[in-house]
Protein backbone atom coordinates (compact mmCIF):
# COMPACT_ATOMS: atom_id res chain seq x y z
CA UNK A 1 0.00 0.00 0.00
CA UNK A 2 1.66 3.24 -1.03
CA UNK A 3 0.29 6.49 0.44
CA UNK A 4 1.17 9.93 -2.09
CA UNK A 5 1.07 13.42 -0.48
CA UNK A 6 0.61 15.84 -3.31
CA UNK A 7 2.07 18.94 -3.43
CA UNK A 8 5.98 19.06 -2.63
CA UNK A 9 8.21 19.93 -0.02
CA UNK A 10 9.28 23.50 -1.55
CA UNK A 11 5.56 24.86 -1.66
CA UNK A 12 4.72 23.81 1.81
CA UNK A 13 8.14 25.80 2.73
CA UNK A 14 7.17 28.40 0.92
CA UNK A 15 3.17 28.36 2.48
CA UNK A 16 5.11 28.70 5.62
CA UNK A 17 6.72 32.10 5.39
CA UNK A 18 3.41 33.59 4.53
CA UNK A 19 1.61 35.45 7.21
CA UNK A 20 -1.41 32.64 8.08
CA UNK A 21 -4.64 34.43 8.53
CA UNK A 22 -7.18 33.09 11.41
CA UNK A 23 -10.74 31.91 10.42
CA UNK A 24 -13.26 29.49 11.72
CA UNK A 25 -13.62 25.99 9.45
CA UNK A 26 -16.71 24.23 9.00
CA UNK A 27 -17.39 20.44 10.32
CA UNK A 28 -15.81 17.99 7.49
CA UNK A 29 -18.51 16.74 5.55
CA UNK A 30 -16.72 14.11 4.57
CA UNK A 31 -15.88 11.88 1.51
CA UNK A 32 -17.98 8.92 0.45
CA UNK A 33 -15.80 5.79 -0.13
CA UNK A 34 -17.74 5.57 -3.84
CA UNK A 35 -16.24 8.61 -4.81
CA UNK A 36 -13.19 8.58 -4.42
CA UNK A 37 -12.23 4.58 -4.70
CA UNK A 38 -11.57 2.59 -7.50
CA UNK A 39 -11.20 -1.02 -8.32
CA UNK A 40 -8.96 -2.27 -11.46
CA UNK A 41 -8.26 -6.11 -12.74
CA UNK A 42 -4.50 -6.16 -13.93
CA UNK A 43 -3.85 -8.83 -15.89
CA UNK A 44 -0.72 -8.42 -16.52
CA UNK A 45 2.41 -5.62 -14.89
CA UNK A 46 1.83 -2.99 -17.24
CA UNK A 47 -1.88 -2.93 -16.16
CA UNK A 48 -0.28 -1.86 -12.39
CA UNK A 49 -0.54 0.95 -12.07
CA UNK A 50 -2.72 2.01 -14.52
CA UNK A 51 -5.85 3.42 -14.74
CA UNK A 52 -7.00 2.46 -17.83
CA UNK A 53 -6.61 -1.47 -16.92
CA UNK A 54 -10.38 -3.51 -16.19
CA UNK A 55 -11.96 -1.47 -13.85
CA UNK A 56 -14.53 -2.86 -11.93
CA UNK A 57 -17.45 -1.73 -10.33
CA UNK A 58 -18.05 -2.96 -6.44
CA UNK A 59 -21.89 -3.00 -5.69
CA UNK A 60 -21.21 -0.12 -2.55
CA UNK A 61 -17.81 0.43 -1.06
CA UNK A 62 -19.76 3.22 1.53
CA UNK A 63 -20.49 0.28 3.78
CA UNK A 64 -16.76 -0.56 4.72
CA UNK A 65 -16.16 2.67 6.10
CA UNK A 66 -18.19 3.32 8.98
CA UNK A 67 -22.23 3.36 9.47
CA UNK A 68 -22.11 6.93 6.91
CA UNK A 69 -19.75 5.53 4.33
CA UNK A 70 -17.79 8.21 4.47
CA UNK A 71 -13.93 9.27 5.05
CA UNK A 72 -12.79 11.98 6.93
CA UNK A 73 -9.57 14.39 7.51
CA UNK A 74 -8.49 14.12 3.66
CA UNK A 75 -8.76 16.89 0.93
CA UNK A 76 -8.74 15.91 -2.65
CA UNK A 77 -8.27 11.82 -1.46
CA UNK A 78 -8.05 9.17 -4.35
CA UNK A 79 -7.44 5.36 -3.68
CA UNK A 80 -6.93 3.04 -6.47
CA UNK A 81 -6.73 -0.55 -5.76
CA UNK A 82 -5.41 -3.07 -8.29
CA UNK A 83 -6.17 -7.13 -8.10
CA UNK A 84 -3.67 -9.33 -9.99
CA UNK A 85 -6.12 -11.86 -12.44
CA UNK A 86 -2.98 -14.53 -11.66
CA UNK A 87 -2.51 -14.75 -8.02
CA UNK A 88 -5.51 -12.27 -6.63
CA UNK A 89 -2.96 -10.13 -4.77
CA UNK A 90 -4.36 -6.52 -4.59
CA UNK A 91 -2.10 -3.10 -4.47
CA UNK A 92 -3.70 -0.17 -3.35
CA UNK A 93 -2.36 3.66 -4.15
CA UNK A 94 -3.45 6.15 -1.85
CA UNK A 95 -2.86 10.06 -2.69
CA UNK A 96 -4.42 13.11 -1.28
CA UNK A 97 -3.53 16.54 -0.82
CA UNK A 98 -3.30 17.19 2.91
CA UNK A 99 -4.90 15.86 6.05
CA UNK A 100 -6.39 17.79 8.61
CA UNK A 101 -8.56 17.04 11.63
CA UNK A 102 -12.19 19.18 10.74
CA UNK A 103 -13.80 17.74 13.82
CA UNK A 104 -14.45 14.12 12.64
CA UNK A 105 -10.92 12.89 12.80
CA UNK A 106 -8.79 11.57 10.22
CA UNK A 107 -9.92 8.08 9.27
CA UNK A 108 -7.41 5.14 8.88
CA UNK A 109 -7.56 4.03 5.76
CA UNK A 110 -5.12 0.77 6.26
CA UNK A 111 -7.37 -1.41 8.53
CA UNK A 112 -10.28 -0.66 6.21
CA UNK A 113 -8.53 -2.01 3.55
CA UNK A 114 -7.17 -4.61 5.50
CA UNK A 115 -10.71 -6.00 6.45
CA UNK A 116 -11.67 -5.99 2.89
CA UNK A 117 -8.60 -7.72 1.09
CA UNK A 118 -6.76 -9.28 3.76
CA UNK A 119 -3.60 -11.31 2.92
CA UNK A 120 -4.01 -9.99 -0.38
CA UNK A 121 -3.24 -6.73 0.28
CA UNK A 122 0.65 -6.09 -0.55
CA UNK A 123 3.02 -3.67 -1.71
CA UNK A 124 3.31 -2.85 -5.57
CA UNK A 125 6.82 -5.05 -5.91
CA UNK A 126 5.32 -7.45 -4.54
CA UNK A 127 2.24 -7.70 -6.68
CA UNK A 128 4.41 -7.11 -9.93
CA UNK A 129 6.39 -10.37 -8.76
CA UNK A 130 3.36 -12.27 -8.55
CA UNK A 131 2.89 -12.62 -12.30
CA UNK A 132 5.98 -14.57 -13.07
CA UNK A 133 6.41 -16.14 -9.26
CA UNK A 134 2.85 -17.18 -8.93
CA UNK A 135 1.50 -17.87 -12.55
CA UNK A 136 0.77 -21.39 -12.08
CA UNK A 137 -1.15 -20.65 -9.24
CA UNK A 138 -4.75 -21.06 -11.15
CA UNK A 139 -3.18 -24.19 -12.91
CA UNK A 140 -1.97 -25.95 -9.68
CA UNK A 141 -5.67 -25.99 -8.29
CA UNK A 142 -7.40 -27.07 -11.96
CA UNK A 143 -5.15 -29.94 -12.14
CA UNK A 144 -5.70 -31.22 -8.73
CA UNK A 145 -10.14 -31.14 -10.05
CA UNK A 146 -12.45 -32.66 -12.33
CA UNK A 147 -13.22 -31.33 -15.39
CA UNK A 148 -16.61 -31.47 -16.06
CA UNK A 149 -18.12 -29.82 -19.08
CA UNK A 150 -15.70 -28.35 -22.19
CA UNK A 151 -16.75 -25.33 -24.55
CA UNK A 152 -15.20 -24.09 -27.05
CA UNK A 153 -15.23 -20.51 -28.52
CA UNK A 154 -16.24 -19.96 -32.01
CA UNK A 155 -13.34 -17.04 -32.05
CA UNK A 156 -10.21 -18.29 -31.21
CA UNK A 157 -11.24 -21.58 -30.30
CA UNK A 158 -9.90 -21.77 -27.02
CA UNK A 159 -11.22 -24.02 -24.63
CA UNK A 160 -13.42 -23.15 -21.48
CA UNK A 161 -13.64 -25.80 -19.19
CA UNK A 162 -15.45 -26.19 -15.52
CA UNK A 163 -13.29 -28.25 -13.04
CA UNK A 164 -15.10 -29.32 -9.79
CA UNK A 165 -12.87 -29.04 -6.55
CA UNK A 166 -13.12 -30.03 -3.33
CA UNK A 167 -12.74 -27.01 -1.01
CA UNK A 168 -9.96 -28.31 0.68
CA UNK A 169 -5.82 -27.71 0.07
CA UNK A 170 -5.07 -25.55 -2.92
CA UNK A 171 -8.63 -24.68 -4.11
CA UNK A 172 -9.34 -23.66 -0.04
CA UNK A 173 -6.17 -21.39 -0.27
CA UNK A 174 -7.21 -19.73 -3.68
CA UNK A 175 -10.96 -19.80 -1.88
CA UNK A 176 -9.68 -17.62 0.35
CA UNK A 177 -7.98 -15.14 -1.72
CA UNK A 178 -11.43 -15.32 -3.73
CA UNK A 179 -13.58 -13.78 -0.82
CA UNK A 180 -12.15 -9.76 -1.45
CA UNK A 181 -14.00 -10.17 -4.89
CA UNK A 182 -17.10 -11.65 -3.45
CA UNK A 183 -16.99 -8.93 -0.63
CA UNK A 184 -16.68 -6.22 -3.22
CA UNK A 185 -19.12 -7.61 -5.82
CA UNK A 186 -21.62 -9.24 -4.42
CA UNK A 187 -24.23 -7.64 -1.74
CA UNK A 188 -24.40 -9.02 2.09
CA UNK A 189 -22.20 -11.65 1.54
CA UNK A 190 -19.73 -13.22 3.80
CA UNK A 191 -17.33 -15.36 3.87
CA UNK A 192 -17.68 -19.41 3.80
CA UNK A 193 -16.48 -21.40 6.95
CA UNK A 194 -14.05 -23.96 4.46
CA UNK A 195 -13.30 -25.71 7.96
CA UNK A 196 -16.77 -27.17 8.07
CA UNK A 197 -16.93 -30.96 5.71
CA UNK A 198 -18.96 -30.85 2.61
CA UNK A 199 -17.88 -27.74 0.61
CA UNK A 200 -16.96 -28.04 -3.09
CA UNK A 201 -16.29 -25.43 -6.23
CA UNK A 202 -16.67 -24.96 -9.47
CA UNK A 203 -14.35 -23.38 -11.40
CA UNK A 204 -14.39 -21.64 -14.96
CA UNK A 205 -11.53 -21.28 -16.64
CA UNK A 206 -10.29 -20.28 -20.24
CA UNK A 207 -6.88 -21.92 -21.28
CA UNK A 208 -4.58 -19.11 -22.15
CA UNK A 209 -4.03 -18.42 -26.13
CA UNK A 210 -0.35 -18.43 -26.04
CA UNK A 211 1.88 -21.34 -24.91
CA UNK A 212 4.21 -18.20 -23.70
CA UNK A 213 1.56 -16.72 -21.46
CA UNK A 214 2.29 -15.89 -17.97
CA UNK A 215 0.00 -18.74 -16.49
CA UNK A 216 -2.25 -21.58 -18.40
CA UNK A 217 -5.56 -20.84 -16.90
CA UNK A 218 -7.59 -17.52 -16.65
CA UNK A 219 -10.45 -17.84 -13.84
CA UNK A 220 -13.33 -16.58 -15.35
CA UNK A 221 -15.53 -17.30 -12.28
CA UNK A 222 -16.74 -20.02 -9.45
CA UNK A 223 -19.38 -21.31 -7.59
CA UNK A 224 -19.30 -22.71 -3.96
CA UNK A 225 -21.65 -25.02 -2.48
CA UNK A 226 -22.67 -27.31 0.00
CA UNK A 227 -24.17 -30.78 0.61
CA UNK A 228 -25.69 -30.87 3.65
CA UNK A 229 -27.42 -33.76 5.33
CA UNK A 230 -31.37 -34.27 4.87
CA UNK A 231 -33.14 -36.98 7.26
CA UNK A 232 -33.41 -39.51 6.94
CA UNK A 233 -30.57 -40.75 4.09
CA UNK A 234 -30.51 -38.38 1.91
CA UNK A 235 -28.12 -35.05 0.82
CA UNK A 236 -29.71 -31.90 -0.53
CA UNK A 237 -27.12 -29.26 -2.33
CA UNK A 238 -27.02 -25.71 -1.36
CA UNK A 239 -25.13 -22.54 -3.40
CA UNK A 240 -23.94 -20.59 -1.46
CA UNK A 241 -21.99 -18.28 -3.73
CA UNK A 242 -21.46 -17.72 -7.29
CA UNK A 243 -19.57 -15.01 -9.10
CA UNK A 244 -18.61 -14.73 -12.44
CA UNK A 245 -15.67 -11.81 -12.43
CA UNK A 246 -16.34 -8.53 -14.49
CA UNK A 247 -14.37 -8.40 -17.19
CA UNK A 248 -16.44 -12.31 -18.48
CA UNK A 249 -19.77 -11.31 -17.56
CA UNK A 250 -22.63 -11.50 -20.05
CA UNK A 251 -21.09 -14.47 -21.34
CA UNK A 252 -22.85 -16.96 -20.22
CA UNK A 253 -20.93 -18.46 -17.78
CA UNK A 254 -22.94 -17.92 -14.69
CA UNK A 255 -25.50 -19.73 -16.61
CA UNK A 256 -23.13 -22.75 -17.23
CA UNK A 257 -22.42 -22.84 -13.43
CA UNK A 258 -25.75 -23.47 -12.74
CA UNK A 259 -26.37 -25.97 -15.27
CA UNK A 260 -23.29 -27.90 -14.13
CA UNK A 261 -24.53 -27.92 -10.72
CA UNK A 262 -28.31 -29.27 -11.61
CA UNK A 263 -26.52 -31.97 -13.73
CA UNK A 264 -24.63 -32.92 -10.56
CA UNK A 265 -27.62 -33.25 -8.07
CA UNK A 266 -29.07 -35.64 -11.37
CA UNK A 267 -26.40 -37.70 -11.48
CA UNK A 268 -25.67 -38.13 -7.65
CA UNK A 269 -29.52 -38.11 -6.89
CA UNK A 270 -29.37 -35.52 -4.80
CA UNK A 271 -32.40 -34.40 -3.26
CA UNK A 272 -32.56 -30.97 -4.13
CA UNK A 273 -30.80 -27.87 -4.97
CA UNK A 274 -31.29 -24.41 -3.44
CA UNK A 275 -29.87 -21.42 -3.79
CA UNK A 276 -28.43 -18.68 -0.35
CA UNK A 277 -30.21 -15.38 -1.14
CA UNK A 278 -29.79 -15.12 -4.71
CA UNK A 279 -29.94 -11.87 -5.64
CA UNK A 280 -32.58 -10.76 -8.78
CA UNK A 281 -30.28 -11.36 -11.61
CA UNK A 282 -29.60 -14.90 -10.06
CA UNK A 283 -33.23 -15.70 -9.69
CA UNK A 284 -33.77 -14.33 -13.13
CA UNK A 285 -31.17 -16.66 -14.56
CA UNK A 286 -31.82 -19.64 -12.33
CA UNK A 287 -35.62 -19.68 -13.01
CA UNK A 288 -34.85 -19.23 -16.89
CA UNK A 289 -33.02 -22.38 -16.80
CA UNK A 290 -34.92 -24.32 -14.78
CA UNK A 291 -38.23 -23.25 -16.82
CA UNK A 292 -36.83 -24.51 -20.38
CA UNK A 293 -35.85 -27.87 -18.39
CA UNK A 294 -39.62 -27.71 -17.65
CA UNK A 295 -40.85 -27.32 -21.08
CA UNK A 296 -40.03 -30.25 -22.00
CA UNK A 297 -40.99 -32.19 -18.81
CA UNK A 298 -43.67 -34.49 -19.93
CA UNK A 299 -45.31 -35.32 -16.50
CA UNK A 300 -46.61 -31.21 -16.09
CA UNK A 301 -47.60 -30.87 -19.44
CA UNK A 302 -51.36 -32.36 -18.65
CA UNK A 303 -51.92 -30.18 -15.90
CA UNK A 304 -49.90 -26.91 -17.07
CA UNK A 305 -52.56 -27.43 -20.25
CA UNK A 306 -55.87 -27.84 -18.42
CA UNK A 307 -54.54 -24.51 -16.05
CA UNK A 308 -53.88 -22.62 -19.49
CA UNK A 309 -57.70 -23.76 -21.02
CA UNK A 310 -59.23 -22.64 -17.68
CA UNK A 311 -57.42 -19.08 -17.35
CA UNK A 312 -58.44 -19.11 -21.28
CA UNK A 313 -62.17 -20.03 -21.01
CA UNK A 314 -62.79 -18.47 -17.85
CA UNK A 315 -64.37 -14.91 -16.42
CA UNK A 316 -62.75 -14.74 -13.43
CA UNK A 317 -63.46 -10.39 -12.86
CA UNK A 318 -66.65 -11.42 -11.16
CA UNK A 319 -65.27 -14.01 -8.95
CA UNK A 320 -66.64 -14.77 -4.92
CA UNK A 321 -63.91 -16.51 -3.24
CA UNK A 322 -60.08 -16.95 -3.84
CA UNK A 323 -58.52 -18.59 -6.91
CA UNK A 324 -55.47 -20.62 -7.36
CA UNK A 325 -53.00 -21.96 -10.14
CA UNK A 326 -51.16 -24.41 -7.55
CA UNK A 327 -50.30 -27.60 -9.87
CA UNK A 328 -51.80 -30.75 -8.47
CA UNK A 329 -50.05 -31.93 -5.20
CA UNK A 330 -48.06 -34.67 -6.03
CA UNK A 331 -46.32 -32.72 -9.25
CA UNK A 332 -43.94 -30.84 -6.80
CA UNK A 333 -42.68 -34.37 -5.91
CA UNK A 334 -42.06 -35.43 -9.38
CA UNK A 335 -40.10 -32.69 -10.58
CA UNK A 336 -38.22 -32.75 -6.85
CA UNK A 337 -36.97 -36.60 -7.89
CA UNK A 338 -36.60 -36.38 -11.86
CA UNK A 339 -35.23 -32.71 -11.81
CA UNK A 340 -33.82 -31.74 -8.48
CA UNK A 341 -35.56 -28.54 -8.43
CA UNK A 342 -37.07 -27.88 -4.64
CA UNK A 343 -40.76 -26.81 -4.01
CA UNK A 344 -40.92 -23.16 -3.63
CA UNK A 345 -38.64 -22.74 -6.89
CA UNK A 346 -40.97 -25.39 -9.04
CA UNK A 347 -44.18 -23.20 -7.51
CA UNK A 348 -42.14 -19.98 -8.91
CA UNK A 349 -41.83 -21.85 -12.26
CA UNK A 350 -44.67 -22.80 -12.54
CA UNK A 351 -46.43 -19.28 -12.69
CA UNK A 352 -44.58 -18.34 -15.48
CA UNK A 353 -45.03 -21.58 -17.47
CA UNK A 354 -48.20 -20.61 -17.48
CA UNK A 355 -47.59 -17.18 -18.61
CA UNK A 356 -45.41 -18.36 -21.29
CA UNK A 357 -48.43 -20.15 -22.94
CA UNK A 358 -50.65 -17.32 -22.38
CA UNK A 359 -51.44 -15.02 -25.67
CA UNK A 360 -50.39 -11.72 -24.20
CA UNK A 361 -52.67 -9.41 -26.19
CA UNK A 362 -56.08 -11.44 -24.69
CA UNK A 363 -57.10 -9.03 -22.28
CA UNK A 364 -59.48 -11.32 -20.45
CA UNK A 365 -56.75 -13.93 -19.92
CA UNK A 366 -53.88 -11.82 -18.55
CA UNK A 367 -56.54 -10.07 -15.85
CA UNK A 368 -57.63 -13.67 -15.05
CA UNK A 369 -53.74 -14.71 -14.28
CA UNK A 370 -53.02 -11.41 -12.69
CA UNK A 371 -56.63 -12.06 -10.40
CA UNK A 372 -54.56 -15.56 -9.81
CA UNK A 373 -51.66 -14.10 -8.24
CA UNK A 374 -53.68 -11.47 -6.45
CA UNK A 375 -54.98 -13.82 -4.46
CA UNK A 376 -52.34 -16.26 -4.33
CA UNK A 377 -49.98 -13.08 -2.77
CA UNK A 378 -53.08 -11.95 -0.47
CA UNK A 379 -53.61 -15.06 0.94
CA UNK A 380 -49.78 -15.75 1.94
CA UNK A 381 -49.73 -12.41 3.61
CA UNK A 382 -52.78 -12.10 5.04
CA UNK A 383 -54.51 -15.90 5.18
CA UNK A 384 -56.52 -18.14 3.38
CA UNK A 385 -59.31 -18.02 1.31
CA UNK A 386 -61.19 -19.31 4.31
CA UNK A 387 -60.50 -15.91 6.70
CA UNK A 388 -57.30 -14.03 7.60
CA UNK A 389 -56.10 -16.33 10.42
CA UNK A 390 -55.93 -13.16 12.31
CA UNK A 391 -53.32 -11.58 10.38
CA UNK A 392 -53.33 -8.18 9.89
CA UNK A 393 -51.37 -5.88 7.08
CA UNK A 394 -50.12 -2.67 8.83
CA UNK A 395 -48.11 0.20 7.39
CA UNK A 396 -45.12 0.72 9.16
CA UNK A 397 -42.67 3.95 8.13
CA UNK A 398 -38.52 3.18 8.49
CA UNK A 399 -35.50 4.53 7.49
CA UNK A 400 -35.56 2.14 4.13
CA UNK A 401 -38.66 3.21 2.24
CA UNK A 402 -41.11 4.99 4.46
CA UNK A 403 -44.39 4.88 1.90
CA UNK A 404 -44.13 1.32 0.90
CA UNK A 405 -42.83 -0.66 4.19
CA UNK A 406 -45.27 -2.85 6.04
CA UNK A 407 -45.25 -5.24 8.60
CA UNK A 408 -48.02 -8.38 9.34
CA UNK A 409 -48.92 -9.63 12.56
CA UNK A 410 -51.45 -12.18 13.81
CA UNK A 411 -53.71 -12.61 16.85
CA UNK A 412 -53.43 -15.80 18.90
CA UNK A 413 -56.02 -18.02 17.61
CA UNK A 414 -59.14 -18.17 19.82
CA UNK A 415 -58.39 -14.72 21.71
CA UNK A 416 -60.15 -11.67 21.89
CA UNK A 417 -59.68 -10.02 18.51
CA UNK A 418 -60.74 -6.70 19.93
CA UNK A 419 -58.12 -6.75 22.67
CA UNK A 420 -55.26 -7.83 19.81
CA UNK A 421 -56.18 -5.68 17.16
CA UNK A 422 -56.13 -2.37 15.89
CA UNK A 423 -59.54 -0.83 13.81
CA UNK A 424 -58.68 -0.41 10.69
CA UNK A 425 -60.22 3.20 9.23
CA UNK A 426 -60.11 3.15 5.66
CA UNK A 427 -58.10 5.47 4.95
CA UNK A 428 -55.26 2.25 6.38
CA UNK A 429 -57.23 0.16 4.47
CA UNK A 430 -56.86 2.18 1.47
CA UNK A 431 -53.39 1.85 2.07
CA UNK A 432 -53.15 -1.93 2.40
CA UNK A 433 -54.87 -2.57 -0.65
CA UNK A 434 -52.46 -0.39 -2.42
CA UNK A 435 -49.19 -2.22 -0.84
CA UNK A 436 -50.81 -5.11 -2.25
CA UNK A 437 -51.31 -4.25 -5.71
CA UNK A 438 -47.81 -2.79 -5.89
CA UNK A 439 -46.18 -6.43 -4.32
CA UNK A 440 -48.77 -8.15 -6.85
CA UNK A 441 -47.48 -6.01 -9.97
CA UNK A 442 -43.87 -6.54 -9.09
CA UNK A 443 -44.20 -10.32 -9.41
CA UNK A 444 -45.89 -9.93 -12.68
CA UNK A 445 -42.88 -7.58 -13.90
CA UNK A 446 -40.26 -10.71 -12.67
CA UNK A 447 -42.59 -13.05 -14.30
CA UNK A 448 -43.40 -11.30 -17.57
CA UNK A 449 -39.23 -11.02 -17.91
CA UNK A 450 -38.80 -14.39 -17.13
CA UNK A 451 -41.26 -15.50 -19.61
CA UNK A 452 -39.73 -13.27 -22.51
CA UNK A 453 -36.33 -15.10 -22.16
CA UNK A 454 -38.17 -18.21 -22.12
CA UNK A 455 -39.64 -17.55 -25.26
CA UNK A 456 -36.70 -16.42 -26.79
CA UNK A 457 -34.56 -19.05 -25.83
CA UNK A 458 -37.38 -22.18 -25.86
CA UNK A 459 -38.76 -21.23 -29.65
CA UNK A 460 -37.96 -24.75 -30.42
CA UNK A 461 -39.12 -26.21 -27.94
CA UNK A 462 -42.61 -24.66 -27.62
CA UNK A 463 -42.95 -25.22 -30.69
CA UNK A 464 -42.62 -28.78 -30.14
Amino acid sequence: MALKQKGSAAAAAADGNKRRRVGFAGIDAGTEANDCMQVFIARNSDDVGSEDSISLEPFDLNHFFGEDGKIYGYTDLKINVWISAISLHAYAEISFKETSDGGKGITDLKPVLQNIFGENLVEKDELLETFSKECDYISDVVKNGTPIKHYASDEDDLAVEIVRVELQGAAAFLYSRLISLVLLLVEGSTPIDITEHGWEMLLVVKKAALESSASKYQLLGFAAFHHFYRYPESTRLRISQILVLPPYQGEGYGRCLLESINSIAESENIYDVTIEDPSDYLQYVRSSIDCLRLLTFEPIKPALGDMILSLEGTNLSKRTGSLTMAPPTDLAETVRLKLKINKKQFLRCWEILIYVHLDSEDRKCIDNFRACIYDRTKGELLGGASGTNGKRLVQMATSFDEESSFAVYWTKEGADSDDQTVEQQPEDLKTQEEQLNELVENQIDEIVEVAKNVRSRGKDKLTA
